[in-house]
């Protein structure tokens, strides 16, 4: 029960987290300051989630040229930069990544 009151209240704060700053009808407007200090809060937040399932697969650090994870995300790095499309990058580099997982 208390799980899903966690999940309720966070989908809550996340919701109007979401509407106070998308809604065009509200009077909020934020300074171009925030708004820049607020688009590197994404990229933040998949590297803090990415980065120890890259470098630590297993629990320690792993920089081997054997370690699918590092490798996949090395290639995923590379679409992002080469073709600039998310959805692209994302098909490509789980493609890529099970194919080393079979591989190596």
């Amino acid at each position: 029960m208390m799980v899903w009151l966690v999940i309720a209240l966070m989908s809550l704060i996340l919701f109007m987290n979401r509407y106070i700053f998308l809604e065009p009808r509200l009077p909020l407007k934020l300074g171009r300051n925030l708004r820049d200090f607020l688009g590197f809060a994404v990229p933040g937040l998949l590297t803090a989630i990415c980065a120890p399932i890259i470098f630590l697969p297993e629990g320690h650090l792993n920089l081997a040229p054997t370690n699918p994870y590092l490798l996949a995300g090395l290639f995923a790095v590379g679409v992002m930069i080469w073709k600039k499309n998310v959805l692209l990058t994302l098909g490509l580099s789980m493609a890529m990544f099970y194919l080393l997982r079979a591989v190596l």
